[in-house]
């Protein structure tokens, strides 16, 4: 048995864990060249769920019908039916460096160009890591499956919407990293401004514990009426108290950002916004909530 295959079967969790923290560290793909190298993420979260969590079969209800289990994100791609609790997911989160938020916050109308660099470089991190975890667990012997890449993921259009049968950010919930918040984003223990990602595999995990009361418990504006700051922050209005319009921020980051930075750059693909992830309490924390006066 070599070191590796040790230290999976001692502790899973740390050892995962580990490889996604050394990873993103040393990764070059994790370096913006056009920023002398500076790094896109900082130190990633990891977290685990049980592919029998109760919630996957929920999001059927909560989500649409069309929501895949992690059992079904598996069986499209081996055609084997495993029992859903021998299936882990896990899922991480990569909080965006501190001088990309710093660029971002000072925009009110577009992105800054740090962050847009980071967006578009981020896609080769994140598929660089895919592969990574996906190898080490194979060659341990374990089925591994990248959720967004497997035969059965599908994009679709619903209502005007588009979206697809596998929510990354729901995947977190389950795995006790983050809840929502009015800007329809996770608010995680590392904020909201970062990217995240999952992979289902028969390695079992002893799932993370959800903490938060329900998946709306980080957001101050959902716990206490207070903040607002992501409404003040989008230059759509695509965000009110009722939520995020997703329709909305989708017309103006296809009709106003990307014409802007194709104009600007030469860039045909889609940099996001994400101002209101940046200059808002929940950035990079859980933001804490203020503590109610108690009459003696």
């Amino acid at each position: 048995m070599d070191n590796k295959q040790a230290e999976l079967r001692q502790d899973p969790a740390a050892f995962i864990r580990r490889e996604i923290e050394s990873f993103v560290s040393t990764a070059p793909e994790n370096r913006m060249e056009f920023f002398n190298g500076d790094p896109i993420f900082e130190k990633p979260l990891v977290g685990y769920a049980s592919g029998a969590d109760p919630l996957f079969t929920e999001y059927k209800h909560i989500i649409g019908e069309f929501h895949l289990t992690p059992r079904e994100v598996v069986e499209s791609a081996t055609g084997k039916k495993l029992p859903p609790d021998k299936l882990t997911v896990i899922s991480w989160v990569l909080p965006v460096a501190l001088e990309t938020r710093v660029a971002n916050r000072k925009q009110n109308k577009a992105p800054a160009l740090r962050w847009s660099h980071a967006r578009r470089d981020s896609d080769v991190l994140m598929e660089a890591l895919r592969k990574h975890l996906v190898g080490l667990l194979q060659e341990q012997g374990y089925i591994a499956i990248v959720s967004v890449k497997s035969p059965g993921f599908k994009t679709f259009e619903l209502n005007g919407l588009r979206i697809s049968n596998w929510s990354e950010r729901h995947a977190l919930y389950a795995a006790g990293l983050g809840t929502f918040g009015l800007a329809d984003t996770m608010i995680t223990p590392k904020g909201m401004a970062m990217r995240c990602g999952t992979l289902i595999t028969d390695l079992l995990i002893p799932p993370t514990p959800r903490t938060a009361t329900n998946h709306m418990d980080n957001c101050l504006f959902y716990s206490s009426g207070s903040c607002r700051r992501c409404i003040e922050r989008c230059p759509a209005g695509a965000i009110t108290e009722k939520g995020h319009d997703k329709a909305l921020c989708r017309h103006f980051m296809q009709n106003v950002l990307k014409p802007i930075f194709k104009e600007k750059y030469g860039w045909e693909h889609d940099t996001g916004c994400a101002l209101c992830q940046t200059a808002v309490p929940c950035e990079s924390a859980i933001p804490q909530r203020k503590k109610q006066a108690v009459a003696l």
